[in-house]
């Protein structure tokens, strides 16, 4: 048998070493004798230890914790009046896309739902070349000069001295912080509100922080602001709810993303731009473009649609596509340029900086998920896992011998730099209180007693009284109100009025719904129990599912249960192994009479009521609400009563949630 046919007949389906060798026997390692020790020839034995001994690589020292998915995305009209960018001039193109959502502050081994920054990093392959936009789901950042971010992130991390908290930033380092650096109060009043709990990546925002320059093909310059805005609306959960999420499901938003996508559910987002013409860059009052502590109200520069991502493909390996995708600020194509942005100018150097050590060497970008999806041709050679094979004899430029330089490729903008060298921040970015009380006068009422309590909660964990009365004193300065409600919960005493609220709003910041969203993809419990009404389910599931509503039916136990009209009914999983916080309503059907004494479906329903979450009940489904302390003859849109709830409920979750009960009487 010749050489090629034995390497044909060879099961392509066996076991082998790195080095191609079929294995025999993956479960004993080679012994002198049955019971004798093991032999150092064993090679499959060494080879197979010293991988698995090496196969951690550091984490990201933030956004450690992510989840990946890679899609596409279009451009709806050329923008060639603004850009060369290839991907943003061509309708017919369809760019390829990586996008990696993470949170800030926890190790990769942490939970989904802490109160957090969510990172939305998007790696197009575009025809000329990878570009990454690096973003977070605020539009704003803590502060304005990267100088400040090693400290930053030093304070909010667990306190070296003992490691904790994990995933949290109530704790005394990272306030202490805050409060002696005020450009950080409107970033810390976004965090300290529902933005910080998305109640899935799918439901989240985007932005791209910093202003970002688009060149045209006259090299004509304007500023711009990325938006990312979901297809199925912006919404969040509530922090006693992401609190229990971390218990019940620490996987919470990376298993939401991953099943939608799975069940072909694609999650879209609309890429928005805000464009600045650049003789307008000091156009606007208290607002310096370079400041990413500061935003554009939508009022004064409208967000223009200009396209569409859409996510359709899970990773095929999660480390090796989603651990090891390497994001820079840097990566930029012919059409994008830089602004001098002190923070965006720090991030162009940490970001490279930073693969070499995680992903172990210069050559990171040959990883398949960095890959660009074009030829690359350059000089740089060798060093840790070099995978490309270079030809030719030149690796130097100029030379006549090999590839050159054709001066076609990225040019930078020619701003006119010229200044005395110092270590100085403009005057222009000297305010740090206005824009926290933009934001503080743009929220709903709920939205600010969310807000409230969490500064109550964040600063009760602080022991150093001290901290707790300076960030008091800078509240006073955003809203005196504010600072009164949360002196009065923290022990701090009330603080005299300094300055008065300057009275602007801006609509685009708050989240309370202003018009009906989709409710494709919301997830709907109903409690089941021997006796109930098979019709009655079968009835409101098939009502829901026709509307893209997932309808899970939980039983005491898993199995079976039995109904009115004598069959069985197979239940989805038991109630015991989930909690009403991962499903958006909960239903508690007529007939099944055990309901009402069992004590776990009365908390489902008051939990979810608690919530804000739309809750359904017919007949005796109601005694269980009863039970529940539930108010039948409240006055409320998202408590639905009655033999045919489905368009009630469906108008309910079209909104997410109402904030406006009354819960006091609610058990915990």
């Amino acid at each position: 048998m010749t050489a090629t046919s034995d390497h044909r007949a060879f099961n392509e389906a066996a076991l082998t070493t790195d080095q191609g060798i079929p294995v025999a026997d993956t479960d004993n390692s080679l012994r002198a004798g049955a019971r004798g020790p093991s032999l150092l020839e064993d090679f499959h034995l060494r080879e197979k230890l010293m991988r698995f001994d090496h196969e951690r690589i550091p984490e990201r020292v933030v956004h450690a914790r992510g989840a990946g998915a890679h899609g596409v995305f279009k451009i709806y009209e050329p923008l060639d009046e603004f850009t060369t960018a290839d991907f943003l001039t061509d309708p017919d193109a369809e760019t390829p896309v990586f996008v990696r959502f993470s949170t800030v502050q926890g190790s990769r081994g942490s939970t989904d739902t802490p109160r957090d920054v969510r990172g939305f990093a998007t790696k197009f392959y575009t025809r000329q070349g990878n570009f990454d936009l690096v973003g977070n789901n605020m539009p704003v950042f803590f502060i304005q000069d990267g100088i400040k971010f090693p400290d930053l992130v030093h304070a909010l991390k667990p306190e070296p001295h003992h490691e904790m908290p994990q995933a949290a930033s109530a704790h005394d380092t990272f306030w202490d912080f805050v409060t002696l650096q005020p450009e950080t109060m409107h970033h810390l009043i976004w965090l300290m509100s529902d933005r910080a709990l998305p109640r899935s990546y799918r439901m989240m925002q985007g932005f791209g922080v910093h202003t970002f320059r688009l060149v045209n093909g006259h090299g004509r310059s304007t500023f711009v602001k990325f938006h990312w805005t979901p297809a199925l609306g912006t919404h969040s959960l509530v922090f006693d709810e992401a609190q229990k999420i971390s218990g019940k499901d620490p996987d919470f938003n990376r298993r939401d993303l991953w099943e939608a996508i799975e069940a072909g559910n694609f999650p879209s987002w609309e890429l928005g731009v805000q464009f600045i013409p650049s003789e307008q860059a000091f156009a606007f009052d208290d607002i310096d473009l370079l400041d990413a502590t500061k935003l554009i109200p939508e009022e004064l520069v409208p967000v223009t649609p200009v396209g569409r991502l859409t996510l359709n493909r899970n990773p095929d390996n999660f480390f090796a596509e989603t651990e090891q995708v390497a994001f820079s600020v840097g990566n930029v194509v012919p059409g994008i340029d830089f602004t001098d942005d002190p923070l965006l100018q720090a991030r162009l150097f940490s970001y490279l900086d930073t693969q070499l050590t995680r992903l172990g060497g210069p050559n990171f970008a040959q990883l398949p998920i960095n890959r660009p999806r074009v030829p690359v041709r350059n000089h740089q050679q060798d060093g840790f896992h070099q995978q490309r094979v270079p030809v030719g004899r030149a690796n130097y430029s100029p030379n006549s011998l090999g590839t050159q330089d054709d001066g076609a490729g990225f040019t930078h903008h020619p701003e006119l730099v010229d200044g005395p060298k110092e270590r100085k921040r403009s005057v222009t970015f000297a305010d740090h209180y206005s824009q926290a009380t933009l934001f503080w006068n743009s929220m709903s009422a709920w939205e600010r007693e969310h807000i409230v309590a969490a500064y109550r909660f964040e600063l009760g964990k602080v022991t150093t009284m001290a901290i707790r009365v300076r960030m008091v004193e800078h509240l006073n300065r955003v809203d005196h109100d504010l600072a009164v409600a949360v002196a009065a919960g923290i022990g701090v005493e009330e603080p005299v009025k300094s300055v008065d609220n300057h009275g602007r709003a801006s609509a685009a910041l708050s989240q309370a719904p202003t018009a009906p969203g989709p409710v494709t993809t919301r997830k709907v419990a109903i409690l089941m129990g021997d006796g109930v009404s098979a019709r009655w389910v079968a009835g409101l599931s098939e009502d829901l599912t026709q509307h893209g509503v997932t309808v899970e039916l939980l039983g005491p136990v898993d199995g079976t249960v039995d109904t009115d009209d004598g069959l069985p009914m197979e239940v989805t999983r038991a109630m015991n192994t989930v909690a009403s916080v991962v499903y958006d309503a909960v239903v508690v059907p007529d007939g099944a009479l055990s309901l009402a004494a069992d004590g776990q479906a009365v908390q489902f329903a008051a939990e979810a009521y608690k919530h804000g979450k739309p809750v359904t009940a017919a007949g005796t489904g109601e005694d269980v609400l009863l039970r529940a302390h539930i108010r039948l003859d409240a006055e409320d849109p998202a408590l639905i009563l009655g033999d045919a709830p489905a368009a009630g409920l469906l108008a309910a979750l079209a909104v997410h949630r109402n904030f406006d009960r009354d819960v006091a009487a609610i058990p915990a």
